[in-house]
């Protein structure tokens, strides 16, 4: 049956630029909107950038620009960078717009008559200079705990304490450095503590398959349990000056951007809808029998999982079929850094020359259904790229196009569909399927990755290059040579959703339509002539990560200087810091930093299978289960130490984002952890091992 689907992702705001770490949410979900269009249903994708707020007016007024200038040029900016990454909106729009105003206007006007808004009197603080009232983040002073300087007015970077922005000691307005005044103001709020939405939330977000397990724990806290209200009134409202929608009936008064943000997925798909006659009430009225689907990231489940559905239920419009939630991107271990290099814009990454489909299938590689924060290891995404998509899938058509259109004009003959690797694919395509629909996009790698070993088995087997050289065996030649390209035709199918690129460009090598998930059920008919094969992808090399690293480093040069008297006083921290590590080290040796550490990613691993490794006097092969992310093969030098029948089942320790090590015998996926005696003796080696209750998976920290 064909779906009718709605997907967004979280609109990014018009006051910087887009980086890799945004890249994972909209990589994660254009790879599932594409799998749903390969599939043969209706499925849209929508997005928008978020312009309000004051943010985007102070930027403006520094720039000499107005507001919507700004966000017209950041427009530009983020739809380049989109689609160099191949994300494949059907409408990229904008929030600031008539669709999204309307939207807010009729929502607002709804929750109004059901008596879910209410204006009431507050006290904030008001920049006397500028003439406006300054949202918590543009005032700083002195943190009320531990006496910071230059702290937030929401909480301390420092000690990490929250507080109001009231509570600061000294406050000064970080527009204009005036000291702010509390003054009065009335404020639209949206009731979120009424009993109407407390019982609705509890029933939505305990739904089952709605949310993440961890998402709706989360929600659970916030709500609270029995009669426990914990839920405060939203303010909804701001005061003018302040760039965003006026409120209807209340001169001054402006949507909070939060309000309109969520909004803007319905004008963005009220702006589709208008422009290719689909009906937008067929997918927002209550009884909608469509599907929609929100990818968000999980510092934003408050308002999605909360305040939106809220909104949507009592304005009488549906509520989202289920909340995708993700974690964040480090890189290499650690938080993105600009001092580092690994503050990496998509810009920069395109400007380079790097492959965008390289990050999609390391990014697709990593990704799981759960809310877990995913690494890029600059030198396993090295590794990862050139073994798997170099070695294992483009191989396989590089070993063996040539031959055909040389030597038979590019025809092929029937393909021998008995073969190993093709009924390996057949019966793996539905649980590759499933794995997709999941959103268990490593799992989806992992089983498509295990296939193209068996493939290139088969190529290795048949050996084309030597058949080439002899002239009685042409038939055989023929033979092979189309197997393998049938075999390329399949993996390129099911790694469509990831590597659309790389889809077309194999699509016009093979001569064939557009392909879609059903095709891999068939293989090309004998007689089908294909096309010269041209290089379809390169190798990442060291030099070219090197370089964008430098590249982000060099862009962090161009900020300026820090004045006299902040940098006297950052140096003289330092030197303190400094003095104090060194004190530590000199007395009892050598340390790492947390940093250090927490760039090994070590988890409970469970051995599923044990084996002698032919050939190898010390390695045993283990097949290691890590639960939701997958299986991995790794060769640990324990044979002297322990029988593999004694292995099977236990559970161990293992480094997880160790780069793969090509060996004789096979791909290692990583290492297992051990003790041994100071000698090193293999009689000396100990596995490490858990306490019960321990799940394949579970981060060892």
């Amino acid at each position: 049956m064909t779906r009718k689907i709605l997907v967004t992702s979280a609109l990014p705001y018009a006051n910087g630029a887009i980086h890799l770490g945004h890249l994972v949410e909209y990589i994660q979900t254009d790879i599932w909107v594409r799998f749903q269009k390969m599939r043969g249903h209706q499925c849209w994708y929508v997005c928008a950038d978020d312009t309000h707020g004051t943010p985007i007016m102070l930027r403006a007024e520094q720039e000499g620009i107005s507001p919507e200038a700004l966000i017209e040029r950041v427009h530009g900016e983020h739809t380049r960078d989109f689609a160099g990454f191949h994300i494949g909106f059907d409408d990229y729009y904008t929030t600031h717009s008539a669709e999204t105003r309307a939207c807010a206007n009729e929502i607002y006007a709804r929750l109004r008559a059901a008596g879910l808004i209410e204006a009431r009197t507050i006290e904030q603080y008001y920049d006397p200079l500028k003439r406006m009232f300054l949202p918590d983040r543009f005032i700083k002073g002195e943190c009320p705990k531990c006496g910071a300087a230059d702290q937030y007015g929401d909480n301390c970077e420092s000690c990490g304490a929250a507080y109001t922005a009231d509570e600061l000691k000294n406050p000064y307005s970080a527009v204009s450095g005036a000291r702010p005044e509390l003054r009065q103001s009335e404020h639209f709020f949206f009731r979120l503590s009424d009993p109407r939405c407390q019982a609705f939330l509890r029933r939505w977000t305990q739904a089952e398959g709605r949310l993440q397990n961890e998402a709706a724990n989360k929600l659970q806290e916030w709500l609270g349990g029995g009669d426990e209200n914990r839920l405060t009134d939203w303010d909804i409202s701001r005061d003018a000056p302040y760039f965003g929608f006026e409120i209807p009936d209340a001169p001054g008064k402006y949507f909070y951007v939060w309000l309109d943000a969520p909004i803007g997925y319905m004008g963005a798909f009220r702006h589709l809808c208008d422009r290719l006659g689909l009906d937008f009430d067929e997918y927002w009225r209550p009884d909608s029998r469509t599907e929609l689907y929100h990818f968000i990231g999980k510092d934003i489940l408050y308002f999605h999982a909360l305040f939106w559905p809220a909104e949507l239920e009592h304005a009488g419009y549906r509520t989202p079929t289920k909340v995708f939630a993700h974690g964040f991107l480090t890189v290499d271990g650690a938080k993105m850094s600009k001092s580092r290099g690994t503050f990496i814009t998509a810009a920069s990454y395109l400007e380079r020359g790097l492959d965008p489909e390289w990050l999609r299938y390391y990014y697709a590689a990593k990704l799981g259904s759960s809310m877990e924060d995913i690494d890029l290891n600059l030198d396993d995404f090295i590794a990862r790229v050139n073994s798997d998509l170099v070695g294992k899938f483009v191989n396989i058509a590089s070993r063996s196009a040539g031959f055909i259109v040389r030597k038979f004009a590019g025809r092929l003959c029937t393909c021998d569909e008995s073969l190993p690797a093709i009924e390996a694919i057949r019966e793996r395509r539905r649980l590759i399927a499933d794995h997709y629909e999941a959103r268990e996009f490593s799992k989806a790698i992992r089983e498509i990755m295990a296939l193209t070993d068996l493939a290139n088995q088969y190529v290795d087997s048949v050996k084309p290059w030597e058949l080439a050289r002899q002239a009685d065996r042409e038939s055989e030649l023929q033979a092979a040579c189309s197997n393998a390209i049938n075999l390329f035709r399949l993996f390129a199918i099911l790694l469509k959703p990831v590597l659309p690129a790389l889809a077309a460009k194999t699509e016009a090598f093979l001569n064939v339509a557009p392909l879609v998930w059903a095709d891999a059920a068939t293989v090309l008919a004998a007689g089908h002539v294909i096309n010269d094969y041209r290089h379809m992808l390169t190798r990442v090399e060291k030099q070219q990560i090197d370089a964008l690293l430098a590249a982000n480093r060099e862009s962090l040069a161009a900020t300026p200087p820090a004045a006299p008297q902040k940098h006297a006083e950052h140096q003289e921290k330092a030197a303190v810091v400094a003095a104090a590590q060194a004190a530590v080290a000199s007395s009892t040796g050598p340390h790492i930093s947390i940093d250090d550490f927490l760039r090994a990613d070590l988890r409970v691993a469970r051995i599923s299978a044990a084996e002698q490794v032919e050939g190898a006097d010390k390695l045993l092969r283990l097949l290691l289960d890590l639960g939701p992310l997958g299986t991995r093969q790794v060769f640990a030098g324990i044979k002297a130490a322990y029988d593999p029948a004694t292995l099977v089942g236990r559970l161990t320790v293992m480094v997880a984002n160790l780069a793969p090590r090509k060996m004789k015998f096979g791909l290692s996926e990583g290492m297992i952890l051990a003790a041994s005696d100071p000698a090193g003796e293999t009689p000396g080696i100990f596995l490490l091992a858990l306490d019960d209750g321990a799940q394949p998976g579970m981060r060892v920290r």
